[in-house]
Parts: C-alpha cells; sequence; structure tokens
C-alpha cells in the first residue's frame, strides 16, 4: 500500500490544500460540475485532515475553476500554442484539463508550494514550473509571448495589498501588449473580516485577505491603475444545485446585493503600438 504524503504547510500555501478539497469534492460526486480525475488522485494521496481544517467540501472553488476553464478555453481556440501563466497554482491541475497539444503553460508559485506541487505533477517541456513568489518578476522573462498570453491568478491577488496588485497589472500591461488576465476578488467586506481573524471551522483560521473591491468598482479601477487596459468583463458566481443555486441567483438581480460578492475579472491589455 502506498504511503500518503503528509504536508508541512501554513499560511497562505496551506489554502492550496482548501481549495483541493473543495475541487475535489466536487468532482466525485456523480452530479459534480467538474471532470477532473487528476485532483481526486492528488487528494486521495494526501495525508491531512481536511474536513477537520475545511469543513464540508463545497462547490464554490469548483464553479471558479470550471468558468475560468471556459473563458481560457475559448481564447485557446485562437491561440492554440499560446502561452499561458498560472500565478500562485499550487495544486490547481488546470493545465491539465486544459492541455490540448500544443499550448505552453508556466505554472508560478512559491518554492514550498511548487515543491508540494511536484510530487504530484511533473513538469516537462510545454508544462514548465517557476519556484518563485508571483510578485517576482523573475518568471516573467521564461514567457514566450509570441503566440498570445494569458494569465491567471485564481484565488490570489486577494492575498496582497493593493499596491502590490496595481503594479503588477501595471507590469504586465509594459511587459506582454495584448495580453489578457483572469483573477478573482472579494467584496471589501469579507476582507475586512479576514483582517480581523476569520475561521473558516474551530481549527482552521483564514489568512489575511488585504485586497478586496466591491464588483461596481472594478472595472473603474484598473482602468485607473493601467490606461492600457482596453476591456474588462465581470462573472458572477453562479452555484450548480441546491439552496445556493436559488439565492446566488437572486443576489445576483439585486444591485446592491450582488456589488457585494465575490466575482470573477477578465482583463484585456491593449496591444502595443507599431
Amino acid at each position: 500500500m502506498q504511503t500518503r504524503y503528509v504536508p508541512n504547510l501554513t499560511g497562505i500555501p496551506e489554502t492550496m490544500l482548501w481549495t483541493l478539497h473543495n475541487r475535489a469534492g466536487e468532482a466525485k460526486r456523480p452530479d459534480g460540475i467538474l471532470e477532473d480525475p487528476e485532483v481526486v488522485r492528488i487528494y486521495e494521496a494526501i495525508d491531512y485532515d481536511f474536513r477537520r481544517s475545511f469543513g464540508r467540501a463545497e462547490p464554490s472553488h469548483a464553479i471558479r475553476a470550471v468558468e475560468m476553464d471556459r473563458i481560457v478555453r475559448t481564447w485557446l481556440a485562437s491561440h492554440p500554442e499560446g502561452f499561458v501563466v498560472s500565478l500562485g497554482e499550487g495544486l490547481e491541475t488546470q493545465a491539465h484539463r486544459l492541455d490540448n497539444g500544443q499550448l505552453r503553460w508556466l505554472s508560478v508559485d512559491l518554492p514550498e508550494a511548487m515543491t508540494l506541487r511536484e510530487r504530484f505533477l511533473t513538469p516537462n517541456a510545454r508544462l514548465r514550473h517557476c519556484p518563485v513568489s508571483a510578485l517576482d518578476r523573475a518568471w516573467m522573462g521564461q514567457v514566450d509571448a509570441s503566440q498570445g498570453v494569458f494569465i491567471i491568478a485564481q484565488g490570489l491577488f486577494m492575498y496582497f495589498e493593493e499596491d502590490a496588485v496595481r503594479q503588477l497589472l501595471v507590469d504586465i500591461a509594459e511587459r506582454f501588449p495584448g495580453a489578457e488576465l483572469l483573477f478573482d476578488t472579494i467584496p471589501r467586506w469579507f476582507s475586512r473580516r479576514t483582517l480581523k481573524g476569520l475561521h473558516r471551522t474551530l481549527a482552521y483560521r483564514l489568512p489575511p485577505m488585504p485586497w478586496g473591491i466591491n464588483r461596481d468598482e472594478v472595472e473603474a479601477t484598473l482602468k485607473r491603475w493601467e490606461p492600457r487596459i482596453t476591456r474588462v468583463t465581470l462573472h458572477p458566481y453562479t452555484f450548480p444545485r441546491g439552496i445556493p443555486r436559488y439565492s446566488y441567483n437572486l443576489i445576483n438581480h439585486v444591485p446592491w446585493l450582488k456589488e457585494r460578492m465575490p466575482s470573477l475579472v477578465h482583463a484585456r491589455f491593449a496591444r502595443r503600438e507599431a
């Protein structure tokens, strides 16, 4: 019998186990929205009390993954050999779900996170790993932008200070004209709760999330930070079943409430003028 791996993670890197728990829980459901045997394989190979730390698996992170897959897959249809960068990727298996046999993929994460990732996901010539912080611009030097660049940041920017997010977007615009960026946000009220100390369960306290932004502020804020952002599209979360499906559908039609919910943000950067 193969020995299961015991991870030694704390702080922000430990959150990769939270998202793994929720994605695997959805992938294992007969009626789940996420088809991903790799996430189930990794989940079952890790010796960690997921339920004690994170409670019962719920579909939010799978919803995020499925919607992000849809957006990136659309981009790949017109950029089949494009270069995708996934910042703070952790144990996300998105590259394997989207691999068309031609794309290039760079997974960027902290060294301790990358060490865990490489126990289960071996890099190769097209699917590569870069063990640095997303804020370390060294990863930019590993990107081949000749066939287009798409940058993903799942569950990442909220852990940064606002000015760090702003400067990263400015640097992306400068380094990769014509690139696209996909990330998720949390609202201001949720950010404030994490700064005061928010427990997911009695055993697990969420790391502070300094950057929160309400949905109705996103487009104006991004374009103020970086005028080379030409288009911003917001995608609300839509739950697949049960009470959350009806409650979120209702919230998404109530202006004051919907602006204070998490959102997915798809930003496009201007191409450099000839």
